[in-house]
């Protein structure tokens, strides 16, 4: 099986150009259908440049996980220390900031995987909570969610350009539970 082969690691230093253009291509192939290209293109520009991922694969908040299969990137995820909303039971949580899997990759197991990684990592620091924002419009992301044990706790706004979007809060609780 070919997922066999694919490898999640820790992000490095030289792999921020393929980052930058494996999260440009993903947000944008999952978000331009329902959004302001003017507001996806500020977005991708604050957010995806390889300037930005190699900033953040420094940054000792933030950790980055890559799926990889053999030098090509599947899938990635990033999660970070820092503010937690009050909705989150758990002040010591830390935030799933970014869960990106290639559209190639959808429903073969590979986003299961990376889970698993993130709750390790997660983990890893102290946590037993995670928390995130997810755009209220994306279901296939909340199923996906759900699925794998957050619930939905509350809400905030997330900007995209200059277009304020409402995001669910979701909570994972118990983490390896």
């Amino acid at each position: 099986m070919l997922t066999d082969h694919l490898v999640i690691r820790r992000a490095i230093a030289t792999d921020a150009p393929a980052l930058s253009a494996f999260g440009r291509r993903v947000f944008s192939a999952t978000f331009e259908a329902e959004n302001n290209p003017a507001d996806l293109a500020a977005y991708l520009d604050g957010a995806y440049t390889a300037a930005h991922q190699q900033a953040d694969i420094a940054d000792p908040s933030i950790d980055t996980l890559l799926l990889d299969l053999g030098g090509s990137l599947a899938a990635f995820a990033q999660i970070r220390e820092g503010p937690v909303p009050e909705c989150v039971d758990d002040m010591a949580a830390r935030e799933l900031w970014r869960f990106y899997v290639d559209h190639a990759w959808h429903g073969q197991g590979v986003a299961a995987r990376l889970m698993t990684a993130v709750d390790e990592a997660a983990r890893a620091r102290g946590a037993n909570t995670l928390w995130l924002g997810v755009w209220e419009r994306n279901l296939r992301a909340q199923a996906f969610y759900l699925k794998h044990g957050f619930a939905v706790v509350g809400s905030h706004t997330f900007l995209l350009g200059s277009d304020p979007q409402r995001d669910l809060i979701m909570q994972k609780v118990g983490l390896g539970a």
